[in-house]
């Protein structure tokens, strides 16, 4: 992969495509862990996330990623493929087995946008698979579909747990 300058690690389509019509729900108590080896893309992806509300951590290869993610079980992973040592295939892999990690939503990322990146990715256990430069606006719907989703199965869960208390003392 070529380098990518920093400003242009984000695209924006158009001036006026990428325009939000409404607010972005403010996500404080939410935590994405960004594993990536290029201290350029964890530092604009902190940026955003964190100008967004998001929490974040960070792991600049997949073996600290790893440990990161059952230590503090954030909401969301977003994964690059090509690192030193545990590679984002095997990390993807190695989580998916994990009992604590299992469930958390893992996006892989890589530059170089090639099917069998994608097939392989989702294979071994990604949720979503997503192209640098990064479509911004992409990143921030994954993201409300991700949470989102969470949010509601976790208060179904809840709420299930609840009725089975009330029926069980």
């Amino acid at each position: 992969m070529g380098r990518i300058a920093f400003k242009d690690l984000f695209l924006r389509p158009g001036k006026n495509k990428d325009k939000r019509t409404k607010q972005r729900e403010v996500v404080s108590d939410r935590t994405i862990l960004i594993i990536d080896d290029s201290r350029t893309v964890v530092h604009a992806l902190k940026t955003i996330l964190e100008q967004a509300g998001y929490s974040t951590l960070a792991a600049s290869d997949g073996k600290r990623g790893i440990e990161l993610a059952i230590e503090y079980q954030p909401d969301l992973i977003l994964m690059d493929i090509v690192m030193p040592g545990i590679n984002g295939f095997k990390a993807t892999r190695l989580l998916r087995k994990e009992q604590r990690t299992e469930d958390i939503p893992i996006i892989i990322m890589s530059g170089n946008e090639q099917a069998t990146e994608k097939f392989w990715g989702m294979r071994l256990g990604a949720n979503e698979f997503l192209s640098k430069p990064i479509q911004r606006g992409l990143l921030f719907k994954m993201l409300d579909d991700f949470i989102l989703k969470n949010k509601i199965l976790a208060k179904s869960s809840a709420e299930k747990t609840t009725e089975y208390d009330l029926l069980y003392d």
